[in-house]
């Protein structure tokens, strides 16, 4: 114990393991010692930052030792004479080195009599497993998941009738599922999931009596779902999604289970009767399959889950399980072709937290009982055949976070009390029949973050709007007139605008070329005239069927059609044309001069300004590098934020501003866009000290901050500048098409090293409020940086309103549990960088046309090559290898169950043994 210590002086088990303060080794860290404490029988060393496999060598000439645990450090290789030492300890039963940096072939472990556990997973192991665990007669539990083993599965496993639990998920095993599994008569998990296992499952199956585990999903295995499982009574939880399976669901299998997952695999034929009234179920899925026939009236009162969404099933609703499903909490039986009336028992599931309904040929009226969901926070009813009013009862549910009757054929007004939901962040009910004026009371929902309205028959005053939005406004296809109203002024988090196809005359006002988080602006089809003011580079903005708009220059904003005569008629309308073309410059020309001199306010002139900078309370420098601290000036910061035209970059919660120092050095200077959720003024010294911490950061793909500076409003980050801009424009910007398959992988890896060392911080995990691939900015094209990363420092959740957690990312990358949840989790980071790493396979952008890429990924994942950038994976055969084994740790990435989501430190090694 003595040279132990010696050979582990550097961890932090230095300081526990002194044999001068601590005479007695049984009382060090990690150390545990018999009853009489004369022998040590466990070494408890999980996550110890060790690094060397040198003290190795020693733990074994302990011959008392039965438990050895060393996951979770940065273990590199096992020594062949730690094999040959421990296999001669006989009381030796667990053996735990998973979560490690091991590389290279498994090795064979020879003698280990004794050893009940072996758990090598979330290494980079790699190369086929055939003999190397024959000799283990003991061996009860079985772990190897997550490194790059492939070949077929391995069936010598010493003794296989003592297996109890194997997992072997997420490598790269190939073949079928080996009829030897029959002889594993005692197993009660089986994890294969996430590999490339073909063929059918065993017939035999059904033999593995004491089974309780049952996960094969994401591979490609086909055939019928047999039979033979509904025989296993100890069966609870059988998965096997994203694969091959045709047929249909055998009618017994739910006998026994609690949880079954299907989804997404080729099933057909009518859901059996029975199957989902077991009282034992709680949830089940079979989303994404093509089952037809009706669907079931019986439904156990047990079902917590029921996913049935994008099948073929028709026929009505039954009112039957809502009215005894007191359980039930998501319900989601979108894109089929249910018919009929919404059944009023609806209201009778007081835990309903989701329904969606969406994508349907649903009729008749939205039922008042909806109301009575006192728990619901996602209501999703969009492209049925709704008719109606909406009922006055929506503004009971004081839950709601999405409300989403879109593709409808309701009618009459808005109800006024509906928006009272100030928990309410998404509404949509455009497509619809809605006539009369947008209530007032809209004001009151602080919370709102997208408000969809358009194509309805909208009309009267538009009134003023909730500060809070920020990811639209859409008034489009409706009929509002006159100015565009000034009271749309100070949406200052507002990215997209759409007052298209109305009937809004007069000129366009100034206000909307300084809406500072403005991104696109639609004002086509109106009657707008005017000289077009100057918008932002970075704003998009449409104004064709505007024929009465002429840009400075005086040309008007659409071509006129060439007229028709003789040629003295022509020459005519030629010099009409010129002449009013020199008036009109002439005009221009003096009311740009006067507009220099003069900005017009209502009726009154004022004297010209120029833009003031943020007034400065607080500005300190962060870095110790001398040349940025001579380099930054504040002042000059400060003016170039004043002026729109220096903005580079918008995130969801961020602006960055480019600034040229006096001294010619350039930085980003990063707004805050969301200021009112920071720490208080009072708390200044709070939000200093966090960005201490991020700027002492020592990591080659985290962007750290350099600086900041408070103003009476904001608050400023400064940053070295990144002139490769970020990884959204290199894959979907101006940048298109720059990135090959050695890049991609690169930022990959970069990306998801510069995570793995934030999650894995030693005070805490850092985590990512807002990860997307605008977020990681490209400091070359093989290496990214990873940025905001103090967002969910410096925000004070206690502050925050409805409107804050519910937007905690970009549309596309928020994990679905998050609508329910409201907590930034590492799991959901993962999630977020699945939706980047699908974004480097496919070539597309996280939402594309409404679709979001991860529900467009699982939709075409049977063909998975097809789901790859061709212009990138046609390179060569080995670029496509890559990228598909990459697309399994993506898939992995992006499961809708946060629990089977790997961790950051795993998703790098899966990335590096991808190579």
């Amino acid at each position: 114990m003595i040279s132990l210590s010696r050979l582990l002086n550097g961890t932090d088990l230095t300081d526990s393991w002194n044999i001068v303060t601590k005479p007695n080794p049984c009382g060090w860290k990690g150390v545990a010692c018999d009853q009489t404490n004369s022998s040590v029988i466990k070494f408890l060393l999980s996550r110890h930052s060790i690094s060397s496999s040198e003290f190795l060598t020693l733990l074994c000439q302990i011959e008392s030792l039965q438990h050895l645990d060393l996951s979770g450090n940065s273990i590199s290789s096992i020594p062949d004479d730690f094999i040959t030492d421990c296999g001669k300890v006989a009381g030796l039963k667990l053996l735990n080195f998973s979560s490690n940096n091991i590389w290279g072939p498994l090795p064979t472990f020879r003698g280990f009599d004794g050893l009940e556990s072996l758990d090598m997973s979330f290494n980079h192991f790699s190369g086929k497993v055939d003999s190397e665990l024959a000799e283990l007669a003991s061996l009860k539990s079985l772990n190897l998941s997550f490194n790059s083993f492939n070949g077929p599965l391995p069936t010598k496993l010493g003794n296989s009738a003592n297996l109890e639990q194997l997992e072997l998920s997420n490598n790269h095993f190939v073949g079928k599922i080996p009829a030897e599994i029959q002889s594993y008569t005692n197993l009660t998990v089986l994890d294969l999931r996430t590999n490339n296992i073909s063929g059918s499952i065993p017939g035999n199956i059904g033999d593995l009596s004491r089974l309780e585990t049952l996960i094969l999903s994401s591979n490609q295995l086909g055939g019928e779902v047999p039979s033979a499982l509904s025989n296993i009574k100890t069966l609870v939880r059988f998965a096997a999604n994203q694969n091959e399976f045709n047929g249909s669901v055998p009618s017994g299998i739910t006998r026994f289970l609690k949880n079954l997952d299907l989804s997404y695999n080729m099933l057909s034929g009518p859901i059996p009767a029975g199957l989902l009234s077991q009282l034992n179920l709680v949830s089940v899925d079979l989303s994404n399959n093509s089952l037809s026939g009706p669907l079931p009236a019986d439904i156990s009162s047990s079902i917590v889950r029921l996913r049935l969404g994008g099948n073929s099933l028709n026929g009505t609703i039954s009112p039957k399980p809502f009215a005894t499903g007191q359980n039930l909490m998501y319900v989601e039986l979108e894109a089929n072709n249910l018919t009929g009336q919404i059944p009023s028992e609806v209201g009778s599931c007081q835990n309903l937290a989701l329904l969606n309904l969406a994508q349907n040929q649903l009729s008749g009226e939205l039922p008042a009982e909806l109301g009575k969901l006192k728990n619901l926070q996602v209501l999703q009813l969009q492209g049925n055949k709704l008719s109606g009013q909406i009922p006055t009862q929506v503004s009971q549910l004081k839950k709601l976070l999405t409300l989403n009757l879109s593709d409808n054929s309701l009618n009459g007004t808005i109800p006024q009390a509906m928006f009272n939901l100030v928990t309410l962040s998404k509404l949509y009910l455009q497509q619809n029949k809605l006539s009369g004026s947008i209530p007032t009371s809209i004001i009151g929902m602080e919370s709102l973050i997208e408000l969809q309205l358009g194509e309805n028959q909208l009309s009267g005053s538009i009134p003023k709007m909730p500060v809070s939005l920020q990811i639209a406004l859409n008034l489009s296809r409706n009929l509002f007139a006159g100015p565009i109203p000034s009271i749309l002024d100070g949406l200052n988090n507002l990215e997209i605008l759409d007052l298209s196809n109305n009937k809004f005359d007069g000129k366009i006002p100034d206000f909307l070329t300084s809406m500072p988080a403005l991104t696109q602006l639609q004002l086509s089809n109106n009657s707008l005239s005017g000289v077009i003011p100057d918008f932002n580079s970075h704003v998009k903005v449409d104004l064709g069927g505007n024929n009465g708009l002429v840009n400075k220059t005086g040309t008007p904003n659409t071509s006129p059609r060439s007229p028709k005569g003789s040629p003295v008629v022509m020459a005519v309308l030629v010099a009409i044309a010129a002449a009013v073309f020199l008036v009109g410059l002439v005009t221009v020309l003096a009311v740009l001069i006067s507009r220099r001199l003069y900005k017009v306010n209502d009726e009154h002139l004022q004297p010209y300004e120029d833009p003031q900078p943020p007034q400065v309370i607080q500005g300190n420098l962060l870095t110790p590098n001398g040349i940025h601290r001579s380099n930054i000036d504040f002042s000059k910061a400060m003016k170039d934020v004043a002026e729109t035209s220096n903005v580079t970059l918008k995130t969801r919660f961020s602006t960055y501003y480019k600034t040229i120092m006096p001294s010619g050095s350039i930085y980003f200077v990063k707004k805050l866009n969301w200021s009112e959720k920071l720490f208080p003024l009072g708390s200044h010294d709070k939000f200093g000290k966090e960005l201490e911490v991020l700027a002492k950061l020592n990591n080659s793909n985290v962007m750290t901050p350099l600086a900041y500076v408070l103003s009476t409003d904001s608050a400023y980050i400064l940053y070295e500048f990144i002139s490769n801009g970020s990884l959204y424009d290199a894959l979907h910007g101006s940048l298109r098409n720059s990135l090959d398959w050695a890049s991609r992988y690169s930022i990959a890896v970069g990306a998801a090293q510069g995570l793995s060392f934030l999650h894995g911080f030693t005070s805490g995990p850092i985590l990512l409020l807002d990860l997307s691939s605008k977020s990681i900015m490209l400091k070359s094209l093989k290496e990214p940086l990873v940025g905001d990363i103090e967002l969910y420092k410096v925000t004070d959740p206690s502050k925050s309103t409805g409107s804050f957690s519910a937007v905690a990312g970009s549309v596309g990358y928020i994990p679905p549990e998050y609508a329910y949840t409201m907590r930034v989790t590492m799991a959901g980071n993962v999630y977020s960088f699945g939706v980047i790493l699908l974004e480097l396979l496919t070539g597309k952008p996280a939402v594309t046309d409404g679709t979001e890429l991860v529900k467009w990924v699982m939709r075409n994942s049977v063909k998975q090559e097809h789901i790859l950038d061709f212009s990138v994976s046609k390179t060569s055969q080995a670029v496509k290898t890559q990228m598909l084994a990459i697309l399994q740790v993506a898939l992995a990435c992006v499961s809708s169950s946060p629990e089977a989501r790997p961790k950051m430190k795993s998703v790098l090694r899966m990335l590096l043994n991808a190579r």
